[in-house]
């Protein structure tokens, strides 16, 4: 069957899945929530998430950045509140009228508008009529053996310090206990800087190691007759099993990993990328919330009131995006007023401690739930509330309109040059899988908490990328 067939096929029954069934199953589930214009809204959204997912997982090329955020937005800011919203159940409290849940829901609407117009923009964007031609980013391959070196290190370091590999297969409480006994937290925890670089420097570099010898071996001879390169390669497989695995991190980078691996390995099957889409709505529906489990060693997990719905699990603390939007609309409005980009300007200088910085702005989605008198104060902040909090309305839907932009951008580059033109030591066949799987934690936030390994992943790219036309210094 050609490919435009089975697009043909998959059509009617996906688009019908994602745009009507589901939807509509969840309106039709039994609870105490009212049909108001909040309501509305939040299936109107649902419903225009769905049918831009749809159209994703159609396209005919492969869009890894795009896909990733309209897959966010389907899950986290669609059908989880409004299984909420029907059910009359939320996992964070909201402490602002409903007339600020609303709001919040119209905005992150008029943010997916937003995404799709600087998307289109960039469709339509005009060639230029001159370009200096210049060699695209590749792998150094001498700083390749580098970087393989820091991820050994890096792991190495990060497995001593937090007491072994049998702590990585406990339970994230087990990791987090760790931390705090090695004393990398700072005085009375303070400061999370030492233990987000440890982290950092023990999962990036392993997993970017790994993508690009993965990347090598499958598309070279030379790297598959090459003893080096598969001992390395078996090596960093251990190493990610170890540092990388999903009982001892949070399950969005565990996410972020599946992706990049998936993405790395099969970047020309449309079969792969349309069956990841898929199974990622049905894994953030029935599978996510049951990672849960690994987060405590005593197997207790958070728990809602029981409604007697299957849709229950959607009701819990991963899917608070939208009522922590409202929260952060609540909070601005209470005084506290937009940032003006020193948020920002905390997530960008998120290495400097606040022993040297003082002032420094906590994470935001701190801020609000101290603000909210919340004991647990570990909550989402999605991208629309970290915007919105430095930048109002208009400078959210311009950043939006930005990340639509870039995404469309990448997606495109990545497409035509990266896949149809670059060699084994295409940097940017890494680095895309990469950045589509990290976005889910860019999206959900808050940016200060994800800011760390976008840092230690921009020095280990620096470490191997060159612009040299030169084949002998590249993989091949």
């Amino acid at each position: 069957m050609s490919r435009a067939a089975l697009s043909r096929a998959l059509a009617v029954p996906l688009v019908v899945g994602l745009v009507v069934a589901l939807p509509g199953y969840v309106t039709a589930q039994a609870g105490t929530g009212q049909r108001d214009t909040g309501f509305w809204l939040q299936l109107t959204l649902t419903v225009y998430a769905g049918a831009r997912l749809s159209a994703m997982v159609l396209t005919r090329r492969g869009r890894l950045v795009q896909g990733a955020f309209w897959l966010f937005c389907y899950v986290a800011m669609g059908v989880a509140p409004l299984t909420q919203a029907v059910i009359g159940q939320v996992p964070t409290p909201v402490v602002g009228p409903p007339s600020d849940t609303t709001w919040a829901v119209a905005l992150v609407l008029i943010g997916c508008v937003a995404f799709d117009a600087g998307a289109l923009l960039a469709r339509h964007r005009p060639a230029p009529r001159w370009r200096r031609p210049r060699p695209p980013a590749s792998v150094s391959r001498r700083r390749l053996w580098l970087l393989v070196a820091v991820a050994y290190v890096g792991g190495v370091v990060s497995i001593v310090k937090l007491g072994g590999p049998a702590v990585f297969f406990t339970s994230r409480q087990g990791i987090s206990d760790s931390v705090r006994a090695s004393g990398l937290t700072g005085a009375a925890g303070t400061s999370q800087v030492g233990a987000a670089l440890v982290r950092g420097f023990g999962t990036v570099p392993a997993l970017l190691a790994l993508l690009i010898l993965l990347r090598w071996t499958l598309t070279s001879k030379a790297a598959r007759r090459s003893p080096a390169a598969v001992l390395a390669l078996a090596g960093l497989v251990v190493l990610n099993v170890i540092v990388n695995n999903p009982i001892s991190n949070p399950r969005y980078w565990f996410l972020t990993v599946a992706f990049a691996l998936v993405f790395t390995a099969f970047p020309r099957s449309p079969a792969v990328y349309r069956a990841a889409l898929v199974t990622g709505v049905v894994a953030a529906l029935l599978l996510f919330p049951f990672l849960d489990r690994f987060r405590y060693d005593t197997g207790a997990t958070h728990r809602a009131r029981s409604t007697g719905s299957v849709l229950e699990p959607l009701t819990l603390k991963d899917y608070d995006q939208i009522g922590m939007f409202a929260n952060t609309l609540t909070f601005v409005k209470s005084g506290a007023g937009h940032s003006d980009g020193r948020q920002l300007a905390s997530d960008v200088l998120f290495f400097v401690p606040r022993s040297v910085w003082h002032g420094k702005p906590l994470d935001s989605g701190v801020r609000v739930g101290q603000w909210m008198g919340m004991t647990n104060t570990n909550l989402s902040s999605p991208l629309w509330a970290e915007l919105w909090l430095d930048f109002g309305p208009l400078g959210m839907t311009a950043g939006f309109v930005a990340v639509g932009y870039a995404a469309a951008r990448t997606d495109r580059r990545y497409a035509r040059r990266t896949l149809e033109e670059g060699g084994p030591g295409a940097l940017a066949a890494v680095v895309v899988p990469v950045v589509a799987g990290y976005s889910f934690i860019l999206l959900r936030g808050p940016l200060l908490q994800a800011a760390g390994r976008i840092g230690v992943a921009a020095v280990c790219l620096l470490l191997v990328t060159t612009f040299t036309s030169d084949r002998r210094k590249l993989l091949r």
